[in-house]
């Protein structure tokens, strides 16, 4: 092992063990991650909204830099509030910011006790669902596009023509499926970070204890690896 890896693992070790709950571990993006939102990166545990947040943040930030797609994230309570209310409650969530100006929109979706991630590619006009349990997400693929269509009117006053778009909810076949309760939120930042890579998703279930242990160090550091 080269003495900078050793580094890293001892830094992560320390992050999970040492100190209070409360501690303060990383600042970025309007958020404070403590010790115990970080403990949630530990093997089987459930990934909480601020961890899912700051890693969005994340690659929200690395696609800043040239070669990168550019990305938009929306918060993880987003879709909640969009799915139970209207259009006129969320628009002002995008107050200053022109979505379509972007190549991809990531839509973490909360499901109760199950994270997913919707993504949107504006340079191919496609809606994508990603679940790691393989179950289909039509109807929110559907109910983002409306929101699109709103949006685009409210704010550009520009038509979206739905039948220009295309809707798909991955299969358990298409993408990488996890075969436990508690690795969904896992593999929903994994897939939003080789998706903002234009990258093919290759990563397995066995790459998850490596990527629970990577994220901890990149939430830290505010960089991702």
């Amino acid at each position: 092992l080269n003495p900078s890896f050793q580094a890293m693992e001892s830094e992560v070790s320390a992050a999970f063990d040492s100190g209070v709950p409360e501690d303060v571990l990383s600042r970025a993006f309007k958020l404070s991650v403590t010790r115990e939102d970080i403990c949630t990166l530990q093997p089987l545990g459930w990934l909480n909204d601020k961890i899912m947040n700051f890693y969005m943040g994340l690659l929200v930030e690395r696609s800043k830099k040239e070669g990168y797609p550019t990305v938009y994230a929306f918060n993880t309570f987003f879709y909640t509030k969009l799915s139970s209310t209207s259009y006129k409650e969320v628009k002002k969530w995008t107050q200053g910011v022109d979505i379509f100006k972007h190549d991809i929109i990531f839509m973490p979706v909360h499901l109760r006790s199950h994270w997913t991630l919707l993504v949107v590619d504006l340079r191919k006009k496609a809606i994508k669902y990603f679940d790691s349990l393989g179950q289909g997400g039509d109807h929110i693929c559907k109910t983002v596009l409306k929101y699109l269509e709103e949006e685009s009117k409210e704010k550009r006053n520009i038509e979206l023509t739905a039948s220009e778009w295309t809707l798909h909810s991955m299969g358990p076949q298409e993408i990488p499926q996890q075969n436990n309760g508690n690795d969904c939120g896992v593999f929903v930042c994994k897939f939003a970070d080789f998706i903002s890579r234009d990258k093919p998703i290759i990563f397995t279930m066995e790459h998850m204890p490596y990527f629970r242990r990577k994220m901890v160090w990149e939430i830290i550091h505010q960089q991702l690896l």
